[in-house]
This record gives C-alpha cells, structure tokens and sequence, in this order.
C-alpha cells in the first residue's frame, strides 16, 4: 500500500493575513484566494500549502478546537485508494496511536480520515472518491 505525504496544511484564524503573509514569502495563491474557506499554493516536489480557516475545519470536525501554544500544522497523506484510507487508519489505531476521525465520505470528494501522530501532530489520510 502506497502513502504519500501531499499537503502539510494549516489552520488560519485570518485568511487574508495568512495569504498575504505567504505570497510575501514568494508562494503563489490564485487572484481572491484572501476570501476563500480553503487554498492552496504549488510548493517544490510536488508538494501543495493548504490554509484553510477554522470554521472550514469545524464543517467536518465539529469539536476542532484552538489550543493557546499548540501549532495549527498537519500533515495529509493521499492513499491510493478509498479502501486504502480505512486500512491505514485502522491499521494505525491497532498500532496504538489515536484516531481523531474515523474514514468518511468528505462533501469535497474524499475519502478522508485523521490520525495523530505520537506528539498530537493531526495527520490526514485521504484518497479521492469515484
């Protein structure tokens, strides 16, 4: 089974200040990006930035919560498969580390799971639906 880090992704508490402040870096995010719930920009290697906004997150995490000092990157990992996101996941929770969302179908078109990583560090497992 092949897994393949993808998107390190943060949350923002203000989008138009996140982007602002990585196109000052050099990244590269579409015209209105500023206004978006979710973007992305191209990084080196194939790599993708995702900032998407915590009301985002709560859409499909109800319970996401800001934790004062705690960071606000994770990791995703695309799967090559559907089938491929549940098996990790539930290969990972046998394995003894936490599984923070159980693999669901995602309104965005993914089949999609959290797990953390032995430090707390969210790490995402997805693969595209259909």
């Amino acid at each position: 089974m092949t897994v393949e880090l993808d998107v390190i992704g943060i949350v923002v508490s203000d989008m138009a200040a996140s982007v602002a402040f990585y196109r000052r870096i050099g990244l590269e995010f579409e015209e209105g990006a500023e206004t978006q719930p979710h973007t992305e920009a191209r990084l080196g290697g194939g790599m993708r930035l995702a900032l998407d906004s915590e009301e985002t997150i709560r859409s499909f995490h109800p319970d996401f919560a800001v934790t004062p000092g705690a960071g606000r990157i994770g990791l995703a990992c695309r799967c090559e498969h559907p089938a491929a996101v549940d098996a990790k996941f539930e290969e990972l929770v046998a394995a003894g580390y936490h599984g923070e969302l159980k693999p669901f179908d995602a309104f965005w078109g993914q089949r999609y799971a959290t797990v953390h990583d032995p430090d707390g560090n969210g790490v995402d497992l997805y693969a595209p639906l259909g």
